[in-house]
């Protein structure tokens, strides 16, 4: 492997992509030593200080650890969901104290935008429409276009598929215990837009009132994208709040 590949990717970048997979497979459970870098750069043909970038990504996203003299592990993972997405987990934390109700159960129906986006050959999606309430207090309206592929393994979860259902559930925590390759990125867009009728009843608002538009393109360790999520947020109700850090390379 050179510096890059052949789609002019850096080379670190398509080894942490291939490690983090691994992980997320768990072929690397909790606390199990990764390959050294001396062995991963031989096994890819890459420097040695490839690897050590792209483990540097790794612990920067929570996916392993390093121990001086020990070698890296895989980071523990103890059962929450968010911690698979280690530079956004505090985008998708706002989930863990929060309550779905569904507003328009999971159906197919043609969606040329949402299909295109999920880069379909056809033009139908599944989608399931639910507001979140936070102590009671409705704070995002969020339509899920989902593949179908991703629809056919939660056709029988009925936290979406009966109108009014209530519960904890996310939907990207319901698709990492179904889908044969687990979510492992997000590709996330923030606009602002005025609410109209049906955002406003959902969200107890007045018509033209500004909203988050927040929208997030999901995508397995296989960079296929399985689910659509728009979401439209109260700003009075949610806070979005992200760490920058200036790049060393």
């Amino acid at each position: 492997m050179s510096s890059k590949d052949q789609t002019g990717e850096a080379a670190y970048k398509v080894l942490a992509r291939e490690l983090r997979e691994a992980i997320l497979q768990r072929r690397y459970v909790d606390g199990t030593r990764l390959p050294t870098e001396a062995e991963l750069a031989a096994e890819h043909r890459v420097s040695r200080q490839t690897v050590r970038r792209a483990f540097h990504d790794l612990v920067a996203e929570g996916m392993v650890y390093r121990v001086p003299g020990r070698g890296t592990f895989a980071a523990p993972r103890d059962g929450q969901y968010l911690r698979q997405f280690g530079s956004i987990e505090d985008l998708m934390g706002l989930s863990l104290d929060t309550q779905l109700e569904v507003l328009r159960p999971l159906r197919r129906r043609v969606d040329v935008d949402a299909a295109s986006r999920l880069r379909l050959d056809s033009d139908a999606v599944h989608t399931v429409v639910f507001r979140r309430t936070h102590d009671g207090e409705a704070f995002c309206h969020t339509a899920v276009h989902l593949h179908p592929a991703a629809a056919a393994v939660l056709a029988d979860v009925p936290e979406l598929t009966e109108k009014g259902a209530v519960s904890d559930a996310t939907i990207i925590g319901l698709l990492d215990t179904r889908l044969s390759n687990p979510i492992a990125e997000a590709e996330q867009s923030i606009t602002a837009a005025a609410a109209e009728k049906p955002l406003a009843d959902a969200l107890g608002c007045t018509i033209g009132d500004p909203l988050l538009r927040v929208d997030r393109i999901y995508l397995t360790t296989d960079q296929h994208p399985v689910e659509l999520a728009i979401n439209h947020f109260l700003p009075e109700q949610y806070s979005y709040r992200v760490k920058l850090r200036r790049s060393t390379h």
